[in-house]
């Protein structure tokens, strides 16, 4: 592979001028990688312009690097393509007004694992959600995993990244949006009036929903746990819940 040139089938892009030029010309970048204690000269111009475009810089063992260029030439800098172009939360609110609907949103409270946030995705858009909310770091972007996982439901289904989820629920509160999270202590998910305008919250794979963000949500919700296992994969629960949210938003009613 030729230094500063980017593997297609990955979307890895390598090399400090072709990382450059695709933040230059607005290309969606989900995170950019740079070698440890690297950030002088040109690599702290790169990082400096990643961070005003909201994009998540991360430092890496040049190992890493080496890795995800298979031995190529990186010059201490990769960046990551999104799958999809990132939406605002407004965006989102907008479609559901436009569908004449109220909104209904997924918010993903730091989800690590790709394939459940693009299994989330999927499943939102099939279950009538206008938009997914993540936050920018410490949680799975828009990579081409999570793209493959939501069977190409990232081209039709808005997701955007928000730098604080705590402050966009407040903001989407203010705009009259209802916040429910998933907790195993909580209001049984179908006796409770799902239909208005709605944001769920799905947290942690393994810590669940951050202590902050529940204090914010306005009620939470529980599925029995019938078994001898305590949980279930986030992005299963949150399925449940949504059709639930999709069926009462139907005015469908049970035999």
């Amino acid at each position: 592979m030729a230094q500063n040139s980017f593997r297609r089938e990955e979307e890895i892009i390598a090399g400090r001028n072709a990382v450059m030029e695709a933040l230059r010309s607005g290309r969606a970048i989900d995170s950019l990688l740079l070698a440890k204690g690297n950030r002088t000269g040109a690599l702290g111009a790169i990082a400096a312009k990643a961070k005003a475009q909201g994009v998540a810089v991360k430092e890496v063992d040049g190992k890493k690097l080496d890795h995800l260029c298979a031995g190529a030439p990186h010059q201490g800098v990769v960046a990551m393509a999104a799958a999809h172009e990132y939406a605002r939360v407004e965006d989102i609110l907008a479609l559901a007004e436009s569908r004449g609907e109220p909104p209904f949103l997924i918010i993903a409270d730091e989800l690590e694992d790709p394939h459940n946030l693009g299994a989330i995705i999927r499943t939102a858009e099939c279950a009538g959600a206008h938009g997914v909310v993540i936050p920018r770091r410490r949680a799975a972007g828009l990579t081409y995993t999570v793209g493959k996982a939501s069977a190409g439901a990232v081209e039709y289904l808005p997701v955007a990244r928000v730098t604080n989820i705590a402050a966009a629920i407040d903001d989407l509160k203010k705009r009259g949006v209802w916040v429910y999270g998933t907790d195993l202590c909580g209001e049984n998910w179908c006796q409770t009036d799902l239909t208005g305008a709605i944001a769920l919250v799905i947290g942690n794979e393994g810590a669940g929903i951050s202590r902050l963000v529940k204090e914010k949500c306005d009620g939470m919700l529980t599925l029995p746990m019938l078994g001898q296992i305590s949980s279930l994969n986030a992005s299963v629960a949150a399925g449940v819940v949504m059709y639930e949210i999709a069926r009462q938003r139907l005015g469908l009613t049970a035999r």
